[in-house]
């Protein structure tokens, strides 16, 4: 009986089972350790915390004015890091470690680009046709990985790397090759291409917020629905579980591997397209990776991988990365907000580890109470006879 007991779920097995609670844990651990750094550093914590009130708000606390083209400029930092978090997220939902949404990205923006520049400037058409060319420029990079992924059973992990650096160095030498082009720019777009919304702009007082705010609110439903109301979702979360169950039970798992990627790639690929009409008024020649695919991964891990938990992951790292002029303007070094974002990165991962170490707890009891079971008077069936 005591090791029937001892077997059930303590505290920390019940806390950790709960997703949202262990994500608000290491976010406000996280905070509290940067709060920690901030002041090991000589400066005042509160500067840190004023600066995220501004931005979340608007409202200086210090001088006691308010500006909303804060809110909107956190909202417009977080839209890329929602979508290319919903990237990494549909993908883990089915077993598949996604480290190509960087990729995925510029190849979406690199699309997004040359539609703008060479597609006939027509009224709203324009940045919609821009839009679907990102969309499929993503949705292609990322099913290259997973058909190769399910036709060859090349690691995800090795194919996104690599796949990130080619479609770097050939949206650099395909946009270098635009007439007019140089180093660092392309000629401006028309303006019909831009996703610019001047209802928008009005509400945040001239902020760079534009129509890619309701590009990530759609994804993020889209996303909800066909991973938790459709039998297509069912399928791709069954193969995350277990690929053999889920091909006993007649899931194409090949099929679903590759369509799982080209999901993803789109969520990516219109981030890139986001970022590309909606932030610059002209194509860019990257100089490197905006890294808007690797943060997306903390956005996801963070959320759980779920549509509203990464949406309000995104809206956290973005606004930790739009703090950072306003801490500076506090004399508070702004790469605490990374230190404070990788803090909660490591935090959450941890949690896999914790699990791993509680199954293996679980296990170990288990073990034991079936041992336990016989009890001493059990004997051999040999004495039994007699």
């Amino acid at each position: 009986m005591k090791a029937d007991s001892s077997a059930k779920p303590g505290r920390i097995d019940t806390i950790l089972a709960n997703d949202k609670a262990v994500s608000l844990i290491v976010v406000l651990l996280g905070l509290f350790l940067g709060t920690i750094l901030v002041a090991l550093v000589g400066k005042n914590p509160a500067g840190m915390y004023s600066a995220m009130l501004q931005t979340l708000t608007g409202f200086d606390i210090d001088r006691g004015t308010w500006n909303s083209r804060y809110i909107g400029e956190w909202l417009t930092a977080s839209i890329p890091l929602i979508l290319c978090g919903l990237s990494f997220g549909f993908a883990s939902r089915t077993g598949l470690f996604n480290i190509g949404a960087e990729g995925q990205y510029i190849a979406g923006l690199t699309a997004a680009q040359f539609v703008a520049l060479y597609f006939p400037p027509i009224p709203v058409l324009h940045w919609v046709v821009a839009l679907l060319a990102a969309a499929l420029a993503g949705a292609f990079w990322g099913g290259l990985v997973g058909w190769l992924k399910a036709k060859f059973e090349v690691s995800e992990v090795v194919s996104t790397i690599l796949l990130n650096y080619i479609a770097f160095f050939l949206s650099r030498w395909a946009s270098m090759q635009i007439p007019g082009a140089n180093t660092y720019k392309t000629p401006n777009f028309p303006q019909t291409a831009t996703l610019s919304s001047p209802f928008l702009e009005s509400l945040t007082n001239g902020s760079r917020l534009n129509l890619g705010l309701w590009v990530a609110i759609i994804c993020c439903v889209i996303y909800w629905f066909i991973i938790e109301k459709t039998k297509l979702g069912f399928e791709l979360r069954a193969t995350g579980l277990n690929k053999d169950a889920a091909r006993c039970s007649g899931i194409k798992v090949t099929s679903r591997i590759t369509i799982s990627m080209i999901f993803a790639g789109m969520f990516a690929g219109l981030a890139g397209a986001v970022v590309a009409l909606g932030s610059f008024g002209y194509g860019r020649v990257l100089g490197g990776l905006d890294n808007y695919g690797f943060n997306g991964i903390a956005a996801a891990l963070v959320g759980n991988n779920t549509a509203g938990g990464t949406f309000v992951a995104g809206l956290l790292f973005g606004m930790l990365a739009s703090a950072q002029p306003l801490m500076q303007s506090r004399q508070i070094p702004k790469e605490i907000t990374w230190i404070i974002s990788g803090l909660v990165v490591v935090l959450i991962s941890l949690r896999a580890g914790a699990r791993l170490f509680l199954d293996w707890r679980a296990k170990k009891i288990a073990r034991a109470s079936e041992d336990a079971l016989p009890g001493e008077n059990a004997q051999p069936r040999e004495d039994r006879n007699g």
